[in-house]
């Protein structure tokens, strides 16, 4: 039992005996409210706080009153109080450093601190992330998706459930048949291997040059005198992409043919890219195999009465009872649209994975459709479809405006990374801490602390904001970074190595041996306000992510490690661990210290970021 649990019951039980009064039942709303426990503010001494307002009633006394009896009653009966003072109805409680100890030492024995283990009866979460084109690389925005779809399925697996990892590749559509037509047209039968270039890289090139050719047609008809609406749909390679799709929609040999031969490229190019940002995925499911499906599921749902057929042969869902407008499902063509495409891939997840819930991890501008596809599942049988979850995230922008990628503009994914890597390097050598390193360790930690420091940098924001990227803040050794945890990180398994007695791995062989606390430590040492606070601090370290996977918040997973990093460094600021002369003292410091990496490990590794063991 935890010290919030433990005093959160002697409280309970102090209530109970000096007034009568069962502060702990759960059966109404207002009881289960009554014994309020938090954190004592900075400026009043105490760990601990009580609110007792709730219990003046039945106390038929004042806050003050009340406040000290309570106190009184626990530091006579719980072992774990040692003093108490009251600020009007609030009884801040004193910890005793035993109490604190044997925590440290719960800690300590619990290699999964903060985290739970999914069963075979756990819930099955499903989280769909990145969803790319295969007609262009993935760039910043689906950096961001990236990182915080993976994130939430470690967050959720640390909760407890059983998670399982989902992408839906958009391989089809006039996006895809507009890359094509480029190539054909002006690729002299260009390939990876002759370019040297990645496929998705590649590929991307085409799309932007269809783009740039449509263009100065489209300007040519206006200037022959054709209204500019109207060129748009005039134009010669608009209408030979469209032929193309068509003759992809009704599978022609050779259109299928070079199709496949591009995405094969497209998905090399993807593979490497995700493998740099360290995220995979259990499923990948692709919008060619899936529209049709949704096309069957929606002739089900016309046939069942939950769909109507307008006269041009359109089908549409009506919302109106939903305080919504009517929802296309099927063009007057019989052609599927992204609702439909969804819909399909619904049907696919649901007969290969018993879920409980889906997850969607989509930008804020597709608010609105998943609201409405989460009413069609709903009403098509899905049993999580009502109950669905849009994790909706803010736009990344950049200091010079918007990405747009049919002009090229785009932060590039595979350069960013490089980026960041890059500028790893050349500020550690700036800093000297690669002074006593090979090359090859030099480059492997760059890696770790540039791709810490992007990770970071995206996923300390909260995910339903609008972010501004900038690179250059990101890489800062000081400050709410990566660079900071991580070097604090390193410089906790530094001083672990050089203990006394220390294993090759850092850890001190007479408590991790024997899973007893150092000798002495409970009841034996004393500990400083600071050294309460580390142990206060990592204690918190369950309860945030619980609350992280509550609000599917990376950022609090984030949050906490800084704040857990900042209370240690101003900690090891204060008091020494090596040089400390009291044995007992020093053992207990050096759990401390060997805690709070452990903690620092989990919460970054929920955020898919690694932590050197050196810097």
């Amino acid at each position: 039992m935890n010290i919030e649990a433990l005093i959160s019951k002697a409280a309970g039980e102090a209530v109970k005996a000096l007034y009568g009064m069962d502060a702990t039942d759960k059966t109404t709303d207002s009881t289960s409210r009554l014994l309020q426990l938090q954190k004592t503010r900075s400026e009043f001494e105490g760990n601990l706080t009580l609110v007792v307002f709730p219990f003046v009633k039945a106390a038929k006394k004042s806050p003050e009153q009340t406040a000290q009896e309570i106190g009184q009653y626990m530091v006579d009966n719980c072992p774990a109080v040692e003093k108490f003072n009251v600020v009007k109805g609030f009884l801040n409680l004193s910890i005793g450093d035993g109490a604190w100890l044997e925590l440290l030492k719960a800690i300590d024995q619990d290699d999964h601190f903060g985290t739970k283990t999914a069963s075979e009866d756990s819930p099955l979460v499903m989280i769909e992330y990145s969803s790319p084109n295969t007609n262009k690389p993935l760039h910043l925005g689906h950096v961001r998706n990236n990182l915080l779809g993976w994130s939430l399925a470690q967050i959720m697996e640390a909760n407890g459930n059983r998670v399982v990892k989902t992408n839906i590749v958009n391989d089809r559509g006039i996006h895809i048949c507009k890359s094509m037509l480029a190539w054909l047209k002006y690729g002299n039968g260009e390939t990876p291997e002759s370019s040297g270039k990645k496929g998705d890289h590649l590929i991307g090139d085409y799309y932007v040059a269809f783009d740039k050719h449509y263009r100065e047609q489209v300007k040519q008809l206006v200037a022959q005198g054709m209204d500019e609406e109207k060129a748009k749909q005039e134009a010669p390679l608009i209408k030979e992409a469209h032929e193309m799709l068509v003759k992809w929609e009704q599978g022609d040999p050779e259109v299928r043919a070079l199709w496949e031969k591009m995405n094969s490229w497209v998905y090399a190019g993807f593979d490497e890219t995700y493998k740099k940002m360290g995220v995979s995925f259990d499923k990948i499911y692709y919008e060619s195999q899936t529209y049709l499906k949704g096309k069957a599921k929606v002739e089900e749902g016309l046939a069942k009465g939950l769909f109507e057929r307008h006269d041009d042969g359109s089908v549409w869902a009506d919302l109106t009872d939903e305080g919504l407008d009517q929802k296309l499902l099927l063009r007057s063509d019989g052609t599927s649209v992204y609702m439909t495409q969804d819909i399909g891939t619904a049907e696919m997840r649901f007969q290969d994975y018993p879920i409980d819930k889906m997850i969607y991890v989509v930008g804020n501008e597709q608010n609105y459709h998943f609201q409405v596809l989460s009413i069609l599942l709903d009403r098509l049988g899905f049993k999580w479809g009502k109950e669905l979850t849009h994790f909706s995230y803010g736009m990344v922008e950049l200091p010079n405006g918007k990405m747009k990628s049919r002009e090229g503009t785009v932060v590039d994914a595979d350069d960013l990374m490089a980026l960041m890597v890059e500028d790893a390097y050349k500020t550690s050598m700036e800093l000297g801490k690669f002074d006593d390193m090979t090359e090859k360790e030099r480059r492997e930690i760059a890696r770790i602390v540039g791709m810490g420091a992007l990770k970071y940098f995206i996923l300390k924001v909260d995910a339903r904001k609008n972010m501004l990227f900038n690179p250059e803040e990101s890489i800062d050794f000081n400050g709410n970074t990566g660079p900071f945890i991580q070097y604090t990180y390193a410089r906790i398994r530094s001083i672990l190595r050089k203990a006394p007695l220390s294993s090759p791995e850092g850890d001190t062989l007479p408590c991790k041996q024997t899973n007893e606390a150092p000798s002495g430590a409970v009841g034996g040492a004393s500990l400083s306000d600071k050294e309460i606070e580390l142990i206060q601090k990592m204690n918190e370290y369950g309860a945030a992510v619980e609350q992280a996977g509550k609000d599917y918040s990376p950022s609090g997973i984030a949050n906490y490690c800084y704040e857990l990093t900042k209370v240690f460094n101003q900690f090891y600021h204060d008091y020494s661990i090596l040089n400390e002369p009291d044995a007992d003292k020093r053992a207990v410091r050096l759990m401390l210290a060997r805690n709070v990496a452990k903690i620092i490990k989990s919460g970054m590794s929920l955020l898919g970021i690694e932590v050197p063991e050196r810097m």
